[in-house]
């Protein structure tokens, strides 16, 4: 099954154009010289980062991109034009490798930032440049270089502040559309999310943060069971993880504290730095329970946890704790970047 966050894409950068072999031909001036000019550049190929975008889902259509080679240069010492870049729009949070060795070539993780991929051949010289006072008429040419080609391998990591984190239907997309503009696909069958969402929660005016709806996870996901580790790299670029867990699933007879640590097991696994990230615990679909039965059953997992990090009661569908849990996300953001900001210190890369 392939998925819309990873893509395979065959990129040309242009030719140079030739230089040019020719000597000046006018009336009453029998030895005009050599007047060959250059040949032109060719074109190159960029990635640029587009925050408008937030998959890859273009290059499953679309996997060849070329760039036009750069004219061949002419007399009268005129070089040939180059020839166009060519600039292909990604999502933030794109990596690029080579897909025949895997080499590393660059991150694509700021508006408008762009990436070389491809470099456009360079022009051959013309005849001009090879006039001396032994070699009156030159006829040499330096020929035209060729454009890079290569096969690129584009692999999406979600940028974010905030990643949910959670079983199927846990209510990791009825949070992120109830507190922010997302519209994610939400329906009561477990893998509605096929793909990470993206949603900007909004304060006020001068106060925000990006929040990612991470596909639901479940046992053996660092093995790549159900949609496994195609989405628990995502969590990998978030600062702060919502483990967001059903309090009212339909078993009522599932421990909830049983399925936190299931979950740390499966980030242990695939990437043991995930468990060492910030992560609060969320109770959902608290509305399903009376208010006493709901607080004493999240109380109770809380407590076989150990838990000392936040935890919280909300319902999605009736917004009832969910404001307050964005105010307390936005302070403590803040709080992070007041500390990076007084220890002079430049930010850890998400």
């Amino acid at each position: 099954m392939k998925f819309v966050d990873e893509a395979i894409i065959f990129v040309k950068a242009g030719n140079g154009g030739n230089g040019s072999a020719s000597f000046r031909r006018e009336k009453y001036i029998p030895f005009g010289g050599p007047d060959g000019g250059d040949g032109g550049r060719g074109g190159s190929v960029f990635l640029e980062g587009d925050s408008g975008l937030n998959t890859l889902v273009d290059f499953r259509h679309l996997r060849k991109y070329k760039a036009p080679n750069g004219q061949h240069g002419s007399g009268n010492n005129k070089t040939g034009r180059s020839g166009e870049d060519v600039v292909v729009r990604v999502p933030l949070g794109t990596i690029v490798t080579d897909e025949e060795n895997g080499q590393h070539i660059g991150d694509v993780t700021e508006q408008g930032q762009k990436l070389l991929v491809a470099k456009g051949g360079k022009g051959g010289l013309g005849n001009v440049h090879f006039k001396s006072s032994t070699n009156r008429a030159p006829r040499q040419t330096v020929p035209a270089a060729a454009g890079e080609e290569i096969e690129l391998h584009l692999e999406l990591k979600v940028l974010a502040d905030v990643g949910l984190l959670g079983f199927p239907n846990a209510g990791k997309s009825t949070l992120i559309s109830a507190v922010s503009a997302a519209r994610p696909k939400v329906a009561d069958y477990p893998f509605t999310t096929l793909y990470p969402n993206l949603g900007v929660v909004r304060i006020d005016v001068e106060r925000s943060f990006v929040i990612a709806d991470i596909p639901g996870l479940i046992e053996g996901a660092a093995e790549g069971t159900g949609l496994g580790i195609q989405f628990l790299k995502h969590l990998q670029r978030t600062r702060l993880l919502l483990h967001l867990v059903d309090l009212a699933p339909l078993a009522l007879d599932v421990d909830p504290a049983e399925q936190v640590r299931q979950l740390e097991y499966e980030m242990q696994k695939y990437d043991a730095s995930l468990i060492e990230k910030p992560r609060w615990l969320v109770f959902t679909k608290a509305d399903l329970l009376p208010e006493e039965e709901a607080r004493a059953r999240a109380g109770e997992a809380v407590a076989q946890l150990g838990w000392e990090a936040p935890w919280m009661l909300i319902s999605s569908v009736t917004h009832s704790g969910t404001e307050e849990l964005m105010e307390l996300i936005e302070d403590e953001e803040a709080t992070a970047a007041a500390s990076i900001e007084g220890d002079g210190d430049p930010p850890l890369p998400l």
